[in-house]
């Protein structure tokens, strides 16, 4: 009986999570929070993209910005992280879980 207010704690400290999507469907323009890399072998590359992604600096917590979409189908997009731009193709972008990234306030 001793785990039952545990569990009940533990509970009451769960906070809500922001609506994630994929980076796919971040608009050009956006600044987005990246939330998880999804790992995941390319038949067409062979390897793991989230792994390939990780060592390239998409990493959890990391902010970045959509700067452009190609015309054909909308691929690649390129995004800004600090001050490097990449560009992924739509596949690779589907592995990027992101979330609205917060908005910072004006100092007085």
């Amino acid at each position: 009986m001793h785990a039952e207010p545990a569990l009940e704690s533990a509970a009451l400290e769960v906070t809500p999570v922001a609506e994630c999507f994929t980076l796919s469907q971040v608009a050009v323009g956006q600044t987005v929070v990246i939330r998880e890399i999804g790992a995941g072998v390319s038949e067409r590359e062979g390897g793991d993209i989230g792994l390939r992604l990780l060592e390239l600096g998409f990493v959890e917590g990391e902010s970045l910005r959509v700067i452009a979409h190609g015309f054909a189908g909308g691929e690649p997009i390129a995004v800004r992280i600090g001050s490097t731009t990449f560009a992924l193709r739509r596949f690779e972008a589907d592995h990027v879980l992101v979330m609205t990234a917060p908005h910072s306030g004006t100092k007085s």
